[in-house]
């Protein structure tokens, strides 16, 4: 299969870990071991969240009085890009998948128009308490909100519209490469009517990207990896529901946060509508079960799957049970 593999920025820096560069690189490697059995099988694309990554950039910015300002955040997805793309391509690689394995830095079109300009939602940076946060939000001008129990710094994140380098990426891929690259949903661009590219301020979903990814490439399957086992109904709550199978107008009606689980769903929902293949949601540690379909929420058309979707389904089904989830 051709799947593309859209890993969360908190599957590789769990929730409260240091932001230092160890613990990042560390985890890293535990997403390659996880995902070693993709890419020896598949066709591979990996893309990657960088909301911790991007916010400790931007603070760090903010705080160096050798600057007159702080770097925008497109640069800073840049610089995200390349440090998570870094570590993956060589924990991959030191796997031994037995395939070329290349980092591309990318660009993701937006439209200035967009209104999330105005209402921001993506959650970037570290957890802080709800005294911190304010104090942060008074000094700094930010936009905050809780996070589960913990508060988190807000900037927009406009809906991405293309990829700039989806060409290149398809002819990667044909060859036999496996690809990481739209970290962080990409670096966020608006074309001129002269066809110029300019980057903005925003952080781009990287789910949401990865979904326009993925059908752009003619991937078979979507496979969005987190740090939760599946998509439940009142998560965090006594009343948790888990949700194993599920069409895209059932997952609409889940009403998701739109900082953490909604753009996973909608991510789904939208690879599902337009392609008729598959998608699925999971745990990095449950890369195998979720092919097999014994673990995660897999996402089917509302509609009688498309000969697509069931070779997607087929071929899925076809890998080892006997392949051990990675530790």
């Amino acid at each position: 299969m051709r799947i593309v593999v859209a890993l969360g920025g908190n599957a590789l820096l769990p929730r409260g870990s240091s932001p230092d560069a160890a613990p990042h690189a560390l985890q890293v490697q535990h997403a390659a071991a996880a995902l070693a059995p993709l890419a020896r099988e598949h066709e591979l694309v990996i893309t990657h969240g960088n909301g911790p990554q991007v916010g400790l950039l931007a603070m760090e910015s903010a705080a160096d009085p050798a600057l007159t300002r702080p770097y925008p955040f497109d640069v800073l997805g840049a610089e995200t890009q390349g440090m998570i793309g870094y570590w993956l391509t060589q924990a991959l690689h030191n796997t031994r998948p037995g395939r070329p394995i290349g980092c591309l830095l990318n660009q993701t079109l937006i439209d200035p128009r967009d209104p999330a300009f105005g209402h921001p939602t993506k959650f970037v940076g570290p957890v802080y308490t709800r005294d911190q946060a304010q104090h942060l939000a008074t000094d700094r001008g930010w936009a905050i909100a809780p996070d589960g129990d913990r508060w988190r710094r807000l900037v927009p994140s406009p809906e991405p519209h293309g990829i700039v380098e989806a060409d290149l990426i398809t002819t990667l891929l044909d060859a036999g490469t496996i690809i990481v690259c739209a970290g962080g949903g990409g670096i966020p661009v608006v074309q001129q009517p002269d066809g110029t590219l300019h980057g903005v301020e925003a952080v781009v979903d990287k789910d949401l990207t990865a979904a326009l990814l993925a059908e752009q490439v003619k991937a078979d399957l979507l496979l969005i990896l987190t740090d939760v086992p599946c998509i439940q109904l009142d998560h965090g709550t006594a009343h948790a529901r888990p949700i194993r199978a599920t069409t895209p107008s059932r997952l609409r009606a889940g009403h998701f946060p739109a900082g953490s689980m909604g753009p996973k769903a909608e991510a789904a929902a939208r690879f599902v509508e337009r392609t008729g293949a598959a998608a699925a949601i999971g745990a990095l540690d449950d890369v195998t079960g979720i092919l097999l379909g014994t673990t995660g929420t897999r996402v089917h058309p509302d509609t009688v799957p498309t000969p697509r979707a069931e070779h997607a389904r087929a071929a899925a089904v076809r890998v080892p049970a006997t392949r051990a989830r990675a530790t």
